[in-house]
């Protein structure tokens, strides 16, 4: 009787997919010094537009209990604020906070996300245990093993994200933190093999959410607490795969008809590139100057090489020709009215836009008030937006990973500007040297502006010394950044 006879209840073993997730997160040594000090900067990031997101209501709103009075007292913390919450509630919380302001890092492959949205379920269920093992007199976590279990969900969401594009099938890219955070999660909670096989073997029979809510006509701000959804899914298929001892279901992804692969994949199965390692956050890119979607990154940077000779001529300006890269056309080429900040963060004319006029994009440039301003709506009406072939095969080559944009603006008169291109942004493994002082910036502006002074200067000393916060246990480093 064969293995794929639907008839069959004979329970075959795990799909290799699940088995090869489970044996890189529990046996897998990370021996890489670059991919330790680019999770630690990671880190740094994170948190940094976690504090950002604060002066936000919007995002404020959603950070604590499911509802009034379902706080834990001794949980997980939620940084920058005074809730404990049991550590599922406070993985979506973390989640939202990091990813609110489209401000952290991101992968760009088949398929793009952002793996430090993964922080969300490591560092509230890290938070959990370590100050389990207080209480209990065990041995509470440090920030490097948190670092460790961040160089794994970076590799399994990025590695995933190479050569299977979910968004093809109109799945959200969160489908990909779930599996990660999922997988590290359940190792976190003490998880043997077997329980992270049947863990993730949960997560693909989730499927996904639709990407409905990221795209023109129906963009809305649920793409910026998605994550910290997927990140709150994760940690209860980790809670019950650990210590409820969940059945797995070994062909989860593979089973006819009623399978991952052949409900939601097309019948295909996925490809991978490489092994699993630490390629990903070696390589990983940092939004660091700009709150704005991966793709229109360089975009932005060129604008702003262009607002001083366009500013005084906004008025006299006849067109504007953007060149991007295959995905870029594809997700924020947007015409027509934009509803809302998360229609705006997606739309690459409005993104070029507000730093040809203002020589800025900061986060509150997405608001109404500036919205508002006709000359923004005045120059994306003027804005042609096309695919640059050679930005495509950039983007996809494995030893680049570039994401070109260029820009050139043009006069009523018949004079223009040059054409202003740029291959990778700031935030690119390229342009670390340049980046990483930027990045440092970032996160003392964002820890100062939300945080008392005391607490900010104690924050800085600790993260000044790298062995220093690795050797720290997480949950002393995360009370510096409660109130």
């Amino acid at each position: 009787m064969s293995a794929h006879d639907i008839r069959s209840a004979v329970r075959p073993d795990p799909d290799q997919p699940l088995v090869d997730i489970a044996n890189y997160v529990a046996d897998y040594q990370i021996d890489s010094t670059e991919a330790y000090d680019t999770a630690r900067y990671m880190l740094l990031d994170s948190l940094s537009t976690a504090m950002l997101a604060m002066k936000f209501p919007e995002c404020v709103k959603h950070l604590g209990p499911i509802v009034p009075g379902a706080t834990m007292s001794g949980g997980a913390r939620v940084p920058g604020t005074s809730h404990e919450l049991d550590p599922a509630q406070a993985a979506f919380a973390i989640g939202t906070q990091i990813r609110w302001l489209d401000f952290n890092d991101t992968w760009l492959a088949a398929e793009w996300g952002h793996p430090s949205d993964n922080l969300g379920a490591i560092l509230a269920v890290g938070d959990y245990l370590s100050r389990k093992a207080e209480r209990e007199g065990g041995q509470p976590l440090t920030v490097r093993d948190v670092l460790g279990y961040a160089i794994k969900a970076h590799e399994i969401q990025g590695c995933y994200a190479l050569l299977n594009s979910f968004n093809r099938v109109g799945q959200d890219h969160v489908i990909l933190v779930r599996l990660a955070s999922t997988a590290v999660a359940t190792a976190m909670l003490g998880g043997d093999k077997e329980q992270i096989t049947t863990a993730v073997s949960h997560s693909w029979i989730d499927n996904g959410a639709l990407r409905t809510y990221r795209h023109a006509p129906n963009t809305g701000p649920r793409k910026s607490w998605a994550a910290g959804d997927a990140c709150r899914r994760a940690v209860t298929h980790a809670i019950n795969a650990v210590y409820r001892g969940a059945v797995g279901y070994p062909s989860a992804l593979s089973a006819k008809t009623w399978g991952f692969y052949d409900v939601a994949f097309k019948g295909k199965s996925f490809e991978f590139e490489r092994p699993f390692g630490s390629y990903v956050m070696e390589n990983v890119l940092f939004k660091i100057s700009y709150p704005a979607e991966f793709h229109a990154q360089t975009a932005v940077e060129c604008a702003m090489q262009l607002h001083s000779q366009v500013a005084g001529r906004i008025d006299q300006i006849e067109k504007i020709v953007i060149e991007t890269q295959e995905a870029g056309c594809r997700i924020i080429d947007k015409t027509g009215p934009l509803a809302n900040y998360a229609d705006r963060d997606h739309c690459i004319q409005y993104m070029v836009a507000v730093p040809l006029i203002f020589g800025r994009l900061q986060a509150d440039d997405y608001n109404d008030d500036i919205a508002f301003d006709p000359r923004i709506d005045a120059l994306r009406e003027k804005m042609v937006v096309s695919e640059n072939a050679q930005f495509t095969k950039d983007y996809f080559d494995p030893q680049k990973r570039y994401i070109g944009n260029s820009v050139q603006v043009f006069f009523k008169d018949g004079s223009s500007t040059n054409r202003v291109s740029i291959d990778y942004p700031i935030g690119h493994r390229k342009r670390r040297a340049e980046g990483i002082p930027v990045l440092l910036q970032k996160f003392e502006a964002a820890i100062r502006g939300h945080l008392p002074s005391h607490r900010a200067k104690a924050i800085l000393d600790v993260t000044r010394d790298s062995k220093h916060l690795d050797d720290m246990p997480l949950h002393q480093f995360l009370s510096l950044f409660t109130l």
